[in-house]
């Protein structure tokens, strides 16, 4: 039998980035799904705090060149690629100059996040999507960490519901604290995030009571399971996660090792693909 396969998506990730609650279990989880017989890729932004020589990233030529629009602009989408120190593992970068070649990663030196953050998703999001389209390896399950992968969700089941290659993935969405979406105009926001056949009635699941932007709501609500994995996220979040039926771990618990944790949670979803083979 073949190992399942597990893409992991998120916004950040040691060693590549400092620590904090995301780069530390995007860390961990790759090696606790390996450990367990899975596949695992890894797919995050190459940001500019990234030092390339530091980490050995390079190019991959053959999955770069392909072009992004974002807000009717083509972005041409670099892929770079590095082994995860200590695991037989590969980590991918997505870039783009205009993006990302910056001194800092979501917030100018004064603290004030960038004003393209939305447009920086929307771009990393779609960049997801088209490289496991060139890697021609449909993932089993795909686990996003953080709200800059928010979209993914909503991509694949509405825009890419018909696509061979991820017609049998389950979404996996860990929800941490999002605050830059509180900057996000919401119309704008959600008429650029359009991609294919998305209607913006598709993406009004992105907003809030207010008409405000809940980017942990929007992707809860079109995963397949759920993990609020901080408990910086807000209330309308929270209650999000409190009403739905999908399989769903509360991870703030006051617990020094929360890998098994994880891993009970994690491993049905990967026996259900198993089951169905």
């Amino acid at each position: 039998m073949s190992k399942k396969r597990v893409l992991i998506v998120t916004q950040e990730m040691q060693p590549y980035t400092e620590l904090n609650e995301i780069s530390e279990i995007a860390r961990k989880l790759p090696q606790l799904y390996q450990s367990n017989n899975l596949e695992v890729r890894v797919l995050m932004p190459r940001f500019g705090t990234i030092n390339e020589r530091r980490h050995r990233l390079h190019e991959v030529v053959r999955l770069s060149g392909t072009n992004i629009i974002v807000d009717d602009d083509d972005y041409p989408l670099i892929i770079k690629v590095a082994s995860l120190p200590g695991a037989r593992m590969q980590v991918y970068f997505l870039d783009n100059e205009d993006f990302f070649k910056r001194k800092f990663m979501l917030e100018d030196a004064d603290g004030k996040g960038f004003e393209d953050n939305a447009n920086r998703m929307i771009f990393f999001c779609k960049s997801v999507i088209e490289t496991v389209k060139r890697f021609g390896w449909p993932p089993d399950v795909i686990h996003c960490h953080g709200w800059m992968t928010s979209l993914i969700p909503s991509y694949l089941k509405d825009a890419y519901s018909n696509e061979p290659l991820f017609n049998s993935t389950k979404l996996v969405y860990s929800a941490y604290d999002s605050p830059h979406e509180s900057s996000f105009n919401a119309e704008s926001f959600i008429e650029t995030a359009l991609t294919r056949n998305l209607e913006e009635k598709d993406l009004d699941i992105f907003k809030d009571a207010n008409g405000n932007i809940n980017l942990n709501k929007g992707a809860m609500l079109r995963s397949d399971a759920i993990i609020l994995a901080s408990d910086q996220v807000n209330e309308d979040a929270k209650n999000t996660f409190e009403s739905m039926d999908a399989p769903k771990l509360d991870a703030n618990q006051d617990i020094e090792d929360k890998l098994p944790l994880y891993w009970e949670f994690f491993e049905p979803l990967v026996a259900e693909e198993q089951e169905a083979e």
